[in-house]
């Protein structure tokens, strides 16, 4: 082992060193527009799925692209030595659409443009950016000659809800035998604040349908006596929750919550977030509370009810009077620990039929929450990874967003899953402009090359698969309060 190469002015070196065929392989990503949910972009995801392979065998691995029912999953891998532990990183290479002509891009979003420290484009930063930042701390972890076999899984329908990875997991269990995870899809609080998720939200997803007639109708012919089905679907959804406090008013929705427990949310204070950064970061002109703590808890610790869009009825120019046939509201749930989105969908379904027997619910896009590892020798070894290569320990906060494989992966791989993400609000998730930087990157390769060391360090794999203890915390029904308080 060639510890010399592992020190932070080696890999600082080497970073500076790599920036331009980092910068040339991130421009090749992007470029490929391979956004999963457009079935007209099938040929790019291939495409996508193709040259990542390719990469792979570029950085010295072996790379097989796993056909699903869906979209490919990539898989890499460096060394199969049985006396060393194995870890694999996760991250996908599918991304959101993105238009210039329907969104307020500064650029053209599948064209790589370069400003200075700053790469924007569709995918920079979800999540092609830290899949390729763990790719050159791969390389540095190879040079330096770490006693670990690595692994890669790229997937490729992320985006989308993960529909076919469970399945190709399962079928591929054996090539995908790995003693831990680390998933490099995660946000952190702000720049020069780092944070590891001690959970992610689930998600449950729902289309409420109203129809009340066949065809438009004059409002002064009908009006009065013609149901309103948007107007309907308003009423239904004011009934569900509080727009103004955030409040679900759906019985049971609360019952199963498991609150932060005190050292979590010790956590959460320690680390640096702040509410007028969370407003700049993610452009928001007010909140439904000041408090930075409320705040906190609220979108990572507590359940959510969202409306999403609506649809029905005259959205031109002008005012036309006319009463709509038919109309439909697309919302959904965010989800925390112990929740299970299926009693949720059925929690809603029953309250939706109480309130209104005619509006037809269809129950979409399922992904239970994930309560993470903060304890043991990984996580240990992620907070000194991340400080090595950004100079201070990470916060375990909770992650407010989804990602549907994780679950799969820590069920059907039996390994623990954790997280070492390098995104920072300001990169834009799913937003336009989206946009990654040379200092997480740079930081990201020294973090993940600490990472590969600190996991060959732990000796035996069953060192390494060891999660460490989960304190238990009941669910509380105390938790039912929307702002988290006792």
């Amino acid at each position: 082992m060639k510890t010399e190469k592992l020190t932070r002015e080696a890999l600082s070196a080497y970073a500076a060193e790599s920036r331009e065929a980092f910068e040339a392989l991130l421009k090749d990503f992007v470029e490929i527009p391979s956004v999963s949910v457009d079935p007209t972009k099938k040929s790019a995801v291939r495409e996508q799925a193709k040259l990542a392979a390719e990469v792979v065998r570029r950085f010295g691995g072996t790379a097989r692209v796993l056909q699903t029912e869906g979209h490919p999953i990539v898989v890499g891998a460096w060394g199969a030595n049985p006396l060393w532990p194995t870890v694999t990183v996760y991250n996908h290479l599918d991304v959101q659409p993105a238009s210039r002509e329907a969104e307020p891009w500064m650029t053209e979003p599948f064209t790589f443009t370069k400003k200075g420290d700053r790469y924007i484009g569709r995918g920079t930063t979800d999540d092609k950016g830290p899949a390729l930042t763990a790719l050159f701390g791969i390389r540095a972890a190879l040079e330096a000659e770490l006693p670990v076999n690595i692994r890669v899984l790229w997937e490729l329908e992320e985006e989308v809800g993960s529909p076919s990875f469970e399945k190709a997991v399962a079928a591929h269990a054996d090539l995908l035998a790995t003693d831990a995870v680390v998933v490099s899809d995660t946000i952190w609080i702000a720049r020069g604040k780092p944070a590891c998720p001690a959970g992610l939200r689930g998600l449950q997803g729902f289309l409420f349908t109203l129809r009340t007639g066949e065809t438009e109708q004059h409002s002064g012919v009908c009006g009065g006596a013609a149901r309103n089905p948007m107007a309907e679907l308003m009423k239904l959804v004011s009934e569900c929750f509080d727009a103004t406090t955030g409040r679900v008013k759906i019985p049971g929705f609360y019952d199963d919550v498991l609150p932060p427990t005190r050292e979590e949310l010790a956590d959460f204070r320690r680390s640096g977030f702040t509410v007028a950064g969370f407003k700049r970061d993610h452009q928001l002109r007010s909140l439904r509370t000041a408090d930075a703590l409320d705040v906190m808890k609220r979108v990572w610790a507590l359940p959510t009810f969202e409306v999403h869009g609506m649809t029905g009825g005259y959205t031109g120019p002008g005012v036309k009077t006319v009463i709509p046939p038919h109309a439909e509201v697309k919302v959904s749930c965010r989800l925390v620990p112990n929740q299970s989105a299926e009693k949720v969908a059925r929690l809603v379904t029953k309250f939706v039929r109480s309130k209104n027997r005619d509006v037809v619910v269809e129950v979409r896009n399922r992904l239970d929450p994930y309560r993470g590892v903060t304890e043991g020798p990984l996580a240990e070894a992620v907070k000194r990874s991340m400080k090595f290569g950004f100079r201070r320990e990470p916060a375990f906060v909770r992650e407010g967003g989804s990602i549907g494989a994780v679950l799969t992966m820590e069920k059907l791989l039996k390994c623990p899953v954790v997280f070492l993400g390098l995104s920072l609000p300001e990169h834009g998730y799913h937003a336009p402009n989206e946009s990654f930087d040379w200092e997480q990157a740079s930081g990201g390769m020294a973090a993940f090359a600490r990472f590969f060391a600190e996991a060959a360090s732990l000796g035996k794999p069953s060192k390494i698969a060891r999660p460490g203890p989960r304190k238990a915390v009941p669910a509380q029904k105390a938790a039912r309060n929307p702002k988290g308080k006792k």
